[in-house]
């Protein structure tokens, strides 16, 4: 199977006032039985509320199955609008807790459940998330309540999560899908975490959040695809904002340019390079491909935009 960039058609009907609707209530998003293995950019954006870019998610779906990596704001829309079932996400994980990649946490606990999830979302991530996922559940108790006991009739306990923190190495296994997670490094962050998606021959590797490492070279290597944050080099210069004259430092100790993207690929040679979470500063997509190009790299590049399909 060939990975084929395929950009999904939403279809909306306009009701009496001016706001559009989806065709299909959400829980009725159909889920599809196939062999395929394909990755879905949910979300490529950053902290900035960029209405074009949701915050950081990314689906890899395997046959009917869905894995989601990083739940930023946005997501169970960005889920809907993929036609990827709502209730019906398998595992999460997170790379890291920097509050643009966790945004969605809760989004996707409730929503999920009140759309008919029965059973505990599976979460994995960094030490700390346990925590946060306990102050979630518990800052929602009312809503939980009035929507069990209430006319609403909720599915008792269909919002709890069964959270495993983890550090590297496999950490979930099941039904021919392997994920396998590396530390990477990311500004202060004790744990920060990368991917890499087995399944059905396939393979992906998701970078997370983190300045150049070796981790990402030898994790990608042979991989079919490797999902990469970045910035854009050319363009970085201090920026106008409280603590902006930190800004370049800041990116060179906490996430990759374009150009070392693309001393990565040519060493790792994954048969495809996809940038995500992109800090634009001004780049077109052309000169953010040229960049990852100009060091050797020969294979596929690909800038994402959200619910793109490869």
């Amino acid at each position: 199977m060939s990975f084929r960039l395929i950009i999904p058609v939403v279809m909306f009907v306009a009701g009496a006032s001016d706001t559009s609707i989806p065709v299909a209530w959400p829980r009725f998003a159909p889920r599809t039985v196939d062999d395929s293995v394909t990755l879905v950019t949910l979300g490529t954006g950053v902290p900035v509320p960029d209405p074009r870019a949701a915050g950081p998610a990314t689906a890899v779906v395997v046959g009917s199955r869905v894995f989601l990596f990083d739940a930023g704001s946005g997501v169970e829309r960005q889920l809907n609008a993929a036609k990827l079932p709502i209730d019906g996400v398998e595992a999460v994980f997170f790379t890291h807790l920097h509050s643009d990649h966790v945004l969605g946490y809760p989004d996707l606990i409730f929503t999920s459940w009140v759309f008919g999830r029965r059973t505990p979302l599976r979460a994995f991530g960094p030490p700390g998330l346990k925590a946060m996922t306990d102050h979630l559940i518990a800052a929602f108790a009312e809503d939980i309540s009035v929507r069990t006991t209430g006319p609403e009739r909720a599915i008792p306990g269909g919002y709890r999560v069964n959270v495993k923190e983890v550090r590297s190495g496999i950490v979930y296994d099941s039904a021919g899908v392997r994920v396998r997670a590396f530390m990477v490094p990311h500004s202060n962050w004790k744990v920060a975490l990368g991917y890499r998606i087995e399944a059905r021959g396939k393979s992906i590797v998701i970078s997370g959040d983190t300045r150049p490492s070796e981790a990402i070279s030898r994790a990608a290597e042979g991989a079919d695809i490797l999902v990469h944050e970045v910035y854009a080099a050319a363009k970085v210069e201090p920026e106008k904002m409280p603590g902006g004259s930190d800004w370049p430092r800041y990116l060179a100790s906490a996430h990759t340019s374009d150009v070392e993207i693309g001393a990565i690929a040519a060493r790792a040679k994954p048969k495809m390079v996809v940038l995500t979470h992109i800090v634009r500063l001004g780049a077109t997509d052309g000169e953010m491909i040229a960049a990852v190009k100009s060091k050797g790299y020969t294979g596929k590049v690909a800038v994402a935009h959200d619910l793109d399909r490869f």
